[in-house]
């Protein structure tokens, strides 16, 4: 393979170039910053031209405009300004907080913001493990623009895997099937962003939530227990390339606990609302638990519900498939035409309170309820309701907007006591009237639901009935926590798609969200970090695919199986490292893992190490979370997993499959 050429460090390159000013610039081996800087802004002509002539500053340094050479000056003396691990850096914000204005401090300019830490930062890299104590789940690097061009690029994948009902087998093209994609869902939605934009209907998210307490129930190896501003960032970076997949008329979901749900809210508001455009379409709250035993430990009112959050890519154009669920008989449908088929002008109405007793053999409902009891009647009222619903009706008021024809027929009604009157209306129900009100059948409130015709009433955004308690083992997926009830991910889908929509989660998990997209005949992408092994969803699909999985509404659908998916994997290239360093639980650990980063200097297999990074001040006796976080931050992350840019590169084509290089001209549209 060939051997990469290795950038010097920085820093030497400097110091090389300022020994010929003597000690100007230099005391005691180390460089006098603000003389350097003073200078540079002062446009030295002898200190600018030395740094022009060095090939390695001129390169990173220097852009060439015009035929003439402009020193990119902000960049450089920022680079100076970093400290620590580090020779250089493109931002200031790893190490100050201060007052800024236009990225210039306060002593810089007079209009003034307030900056902070990593606010304008990418995040990205593994997540780890609870088990190791971790604050943050995903590592925040600040990240030059051209760098942020390079992480986000498509990335090369692999292992890729059809799985139906004949079993798996590797593959070499693609035909926009049902896609899992193991890997960093912000690195793989951006690889999805060129084939899938604009095409996706729906996407829900149920992401790590951040918790401004210890109140932490995931199960989940990835851990939710972020800082407020970490995970605003975490979240929004991938809204924005989430919406971009949005159809015109899609929507997005996204559901948060307590903790974190305003600052949600207020952020997708931002991402998604145009100028002058409100794209909200509603905050559902959701009962998730019921207070019980030693669980009620929190001080105040016991939490029950988490909360989800509704945006349309365009709100005009977004279609609502409106949901209903059952409801008990409504007493006010209380009167029964005894002659339905009859012409309207001899209808025989008569109470449903005095038709019933009759018809059971009493002589008023007073004697059915002294025998049978007011629960049997009411019991009994709501059976014959069901079973003659287009008999059985209420009064309802008609108001002056309800049509000219219709408030015309209504007024004369009023006179004509208990005659009825029908307006027929094109393209809509036909409207009875008698005396001054709309005759409304209970059939209009009965439908299927489930296989079972039952009373209804349309959802609201308070959802009761989607209970959490008893999915533990939904899917085969043996979590005690952390996972949706599939009932509750079915109405979403339902409300907002139809047969053949595609629905994206790119929190997979357990893949609940892909598993009621396969059920209900929807295509989906699930993209998932990481690997439960039997909880994975990619194992959570085999079982719906081949029927085994009758647990969650599988029975209520009537699933019997089939249909099939595709798996592929984002290629790791730092990732493993990476890992590897998380892992480590000693020193010593971490020692071994270093030196492999290293002694692969001369293949594809090497760690890239940031050229920013001064490897001389690794100090090992500082402990090992102290160099476990030094490992990481050397670490090159937009490295994390090979670029298809490299595809073709003979060391990299020689990694991968021919089905995998093939699946990959395939899957983006290039010729193989």
């Amino acid at each position: 393979m060939a051997k990469e050429k290795v950038e010097p460090r920085v820093i030497d390159r400097i110091h090389k170039i300022i020994e010929e000013f003597g000690d100007k610039y230099l005391a005691n081996g180390g460089l006098k910053r603000t003389a350097l800087v003073n200078d540079l802004r002062n446009y030295d002509e002898a200190l600018i031209t030395a740094l022009v002539t060095d090939d390695y500053i001129n390169k990173y340094y220097f852009k060439k405009i015009s035929g003439k050479d402009i020193f990119l000056i902000d960049q450089f003396e920022e680079m100076l300004q970093f400290r620590d691990y580090w020779e250089g850096s493109y931002t200031k914000y790893e190490n100050q907080i201060g007052l800024t204005a236009a990225g210039k401090y306060l002593f810089e300019q007079q209009d003034v913001v307030l900056d902070f830490p990593f606010k304008d930062g990418v995040l990205n890299a593994a997540m780890s493990k609870e088990d190791k104590g971790y604050d943050e789940s995903l590592f925040n690097e600040v990240i030059e623009r051209d760098e942020i061009d390079v992480m986000l690029d498509e990335k090369v994948l692999i292992n890729s895997t059809k799985y139906d009902e004949q079993g798996e087998q590797a593959i070499s093209d693609f035909n926009d099937e049902n896609l899992v994609i193991k890997g960093n869902n912000l690195l793989a939605l951006h690889s999805l962003k060129e084939k899938y934009r604009g095409r996706v209907k729906l996407i829900y998210i149920d992401p790590p939530y951040y918790f401004e307490s210890n109140k932490k129930e995931d199960t989940f190896k990835y851990n939710s227990n972020f800082k407020l501003s970490t995970w605003l960032v975490f979240i929004k970076n991938r809204l924005e390339v989430a919406k971009e997949l949005l159809s015109e008329d899609g929507a997005i979901f996204a559901q948060i606990s307590d903790d974190g749900v305003a600052e949600l809210h207020r952020l997708m508001k931002d991402i998604f609302n145009e100028p002058g455009q409100n794209n909200f379409i509603n905050k559902i709250t959701v009962k998730t638990k019921s207070p019980s035993g030693f669980a009620s430990v929190n001080a105040g009112v016991f939490e029950t519900a988490e909360y989800i959050i509704g945006f349309a890519k365009d709100k005009a154009k977004w279609k609502y498939n409106p949901q209903y669920v059952e409801a008990p008989y409504d007493t006010n449908y209380k009167f029964y035409i005894k002659n339905k088929d009859d012409d309207i002008s001899k209808w025989e109405i008569v109470s449903l309170s005095d038709h019933l007793p009759e018809m059971y053999g009493y002589e008023s409902k007073r004697a059915f309820v002294k025998e049978l009891g007011k629960e049997v009647f009411e019991k009994k009222m709501g059976d014959f309701a069901l079973e003659n619903a287009d008999s059985v009706f209420r009064y309802t008021a008609i108001g002056n907007d309800a049509g000219q024809e219709v408030v015309r027929t209504r007024d004369i009604s009023k006179i004509n006591k208990d005659q009825i009157y029908k307006v027929n209306r094109e393209n809509h129900y036909d409207v009875l009237i008698r005396n001054g009100q709309e005759i409304a059948f209970y059939s209009k409130k009965v439908r299927e639901i489930d296989g079972e015709r039952v009373p209804s009433i349309q959802v609201s955004n308070i959802w009761m009935d989607t209970p959490y308690e008893g999915i533990a083992k939904e899917g085969g997926v043996t979590l005690k926590g952390g996972k949706k009830p599939e009932k509750l991910i079915r109405r979403i889908i339902e409300m907002s798609t139809n047969k053949g929509d595609i629905v994206l989660d790119f929190f997979g998990g357990s893949g609940t969200t892909a598993a009621v997209a396969h059920k209900l005949e929807r295509k989906y992408i699930t993209i998932e970090q990481l690997d439960y092994g039997e909880n994975s969803p990619w194992n959570r699909l085999k079982r719906v695919i081949s029927g085994e999985d009758q647990s969650g509404i599988s029975k209520l659908i009537k699933w019997k199986g089939g249909g099939s998916f595709v798996y592929t994997e984002l290629f790791p290239k730092n990732l493993g490292y990476l890992i590897d360093i998380i892992n480590a639980d000693s020193v010593k650990g971490l020692r071994s893992v270093y030196d492999r980063m290293l002694s692969g200097m001369d293949t594809m297999e090497k760690a890239d190490i940031d050229f920013r990074a001064d490897l001389n001040k690794i100090d090992w006796s500082r402990g090992i979370e102290d160099n476990r976080q030094l490992l990481i931050k050397i670490i090159e992350k937009n490295q994390l997993y090979f670029n298809l840019s490299e595809i073709d590169d003979p060391n990299v084509k020689d990694l991968i499959s021919e089905s995998d290089y093939k699946f990959n001209k395939s899957f983006y549209g290039e010729d193989a």
